[in-house]
């Protein structure tokens, strides 16, 4: 961690978001962005640990309700990918002129992740008669396996879920976490026996995102995505979206309701009680190191990282001071390490041989939520010394160590949580109005730049057409949290208590 000090001065500050942040997942460092294939970072073991963590919080969840860990190849047959188009093709179609997919016939109209993937076309010098590509998502090579796998009702629900890597030919500007090609992706997929079952799942799948983000200490915006904004192949998308600090939305999870219709095209059927043949119901669970770029993005300040306690790589920093002068305050340090790491906790002690400020810069950067120091006159009088990461220094004995570290701990969790509920409040306003003018529709008065506007809407696609063009926004879709009270469309007038949200997304 050498030369963290001067770095830490060369920080930009976080005011400057898009400066700030490419800046501190390398200086903290998360990642080395320095691999020769643009938007394939590599992960260093400070990053790692932490995505490992929230992997961890996500696998107990997973645990909870009764999910299984699978892991499926990484290459997909080509054949596979045109099936998949030819389904979303006509799923997207039928959406868009309202009908019943099976009343519709093929174009040659091409959807879904084509154009996106990555071929392997070769294996070692003969071409392959089928090339194949590396999965950019795994409904197309986990559906082909869960109709071997269903037969009878008894096989119902199956559960699934792996933490894997996709690969998607990203066009726009890479950054860390947030837009790579690379994804370290955690992806849910069930089968039901019905649409009551693949219902309940959905709300199962509101309830785990809501354990993460209180595990991550922070708030988001979870909305049902307008139709237009709908992955082609479900009935509906739910996202979750953190609002990071330049004012951009950050779609970090989503989830899905296929209803049958890939059931259909994949034979995922059972025969049911009775002896009938039924089409499965299904829904799809997804999130990425994005849940890492809003923790980077969220919490950080001018002075660094402040990680949430639960995925912090280390907890806690024991640094001995002046052990020189007294050689009882190194054997002391790993007595008080040893006792919190037998407690459970992730504990590092910093006994290198340079100044306490530079340890203590080097540790803020990397956003250890607490530092304890001990030295010869701590010794003399019992005591020592905590700092906490989001502010404030206490002294306190020694033998209320466990006790002081668990307490501090919690008190992180709970500053971090009230600090991004006001980092919400700031950025989330509501709509200044729309109106209509001789000339066409104009705003009643400018947005800003960097906000996420709150209104109501319960208009038609051509009024959200209206709001989108006036504003330079995008359509969250309605919010899973309604208003108490009916109020006016945006557009329309029409009272409703439908939420909504334009925004700016990443």
């Amino acid at each position: 961690m050498a030369g963290h000090d001067k770095a830490k001065r060369g920080i930009p500050p976080k005011g400057n978001f898009n400066a700030w942040y490419p800046a501190i997942v390398e200086i903290a460092d998360l990642v080395d962005k320095r691999y020769p294939i643009k938007g394939m970072d590599v992960w260093k073991p400070y990053g790692w640990k932490a995505m490992t963590l929230i992997d961890g919080l996500t696998r107990a969840e997973m645990d909870r309700t009764n999910h299984e860990e699978y892991n499926f190849p990484l290459l997909v047959p080509e054949d596979l990918l045109e099936k998949e188009i030819k389904l979303v093709t006509l799923l997207k179609k039928a959406r868009e002129e309202g009908v019943n997919p099976s009343e519709l016939r093929l174009d040659e109209e091409e959807a879904g992740f084509k154009k996106e993937v990555y071929w392997v076309k070769h294996a070692g010098e003969n071409e392959l008669d089928l090339p194949m590509f590396l999965r950019p998502t795994s409904e197309t090579p986990m559906y082909t396996m869960f109709s071997l796998w269903v037969r009878s009702h008894g096989d119902l629900p199956l559960k699934t879920f792996q933490i894997v890597n996709t690969f998607r030919y990203e066009t726009k500007q890479t950054r860390s976490f947030i837009r790579v090609r690379e994804i370290h992706f955690f992806e849910a997929h069930t089968a039901h026996k019905d649409q009551a079952g693949a219902d309940a799942q959905i709300e199962e799948d509101a309830m785990i995102v809501q354990n993460l983000l209180h595990d991550l200490c922070f708030p988001a915006i979870v909305s049902t995505r307008p139709v237009w904004d709908t992955f082609p192949g479900a009935w509906f998308s739910n996202a979750v979206d953190v609002v990071m600090p330049n004012g951009r939305t950050l779609q970090v999870a989503t989830y899905h309701h296929y209803k049958d219709q890939w059931a259909r095209e994949f034979d995922l059927k059972y025969e049911d009680a009775n002896g009938q043949t039924q089409f499965c119901h299904q829904t799809t669970f997804g999130m990425s190191e994005r849940m890492l770029g809003a923790v980077v993005g969220m919490h950080g300040d001018d002075s660094g990282l402040i990680f949430p306690p639960k995925i912090a790589p280390i907890q806690v920093v024991i640094m001995p001071i002046a052990p020189h002068l007294d050689e009882n305050v190194i054997p002391k340090v790993n007595e008080m390490a040893g006792m919190r790491k037998t407690a459970g906790y992730r504990v590092k002690v910093d006994d290198r041989d340079i100044r306490p400020g530079t340890k203590h810069y080097d540790w803020e950067i990397k956003g250890v939520p607490l530092r304890i120091e001990l030295g010869p006159r701590d010794l003399e009088s019992g005591q020592f010394v905590i700092t906490l990461r989001t502010g404030g220094k206490e002294n306190h004995e020694e033998n209320e160590l466990l006790d002081v570290v668990s307490n501090s701990l919690l008190e992180t969790e709970i500053e971090l949580r009230a600090r991004a509920k006001v980092h919400m409040q700031k950025f989330v306003c509501e709509f200044p109005g729309i109106r209509q003018t001789d000339i066409g529709w104009e705003l009643v008065s400018e947005l800003e730049d960097d906000k996420v506007y709150e209104l109501a809407f319960d208009g038609n696609d051509s009024d959200a057409e209206v709001l989108e063009r006036a504003t330079g926004l995008t359509f969250l879709g309605d919010c899973v949290e309604v208003y108490s009270e009916p109020r006016p469309c945006a557009v329309s007038g029409r009272m409703t208590t439908r939420k909504q949200h334009l925004a700016r997304m990443y």
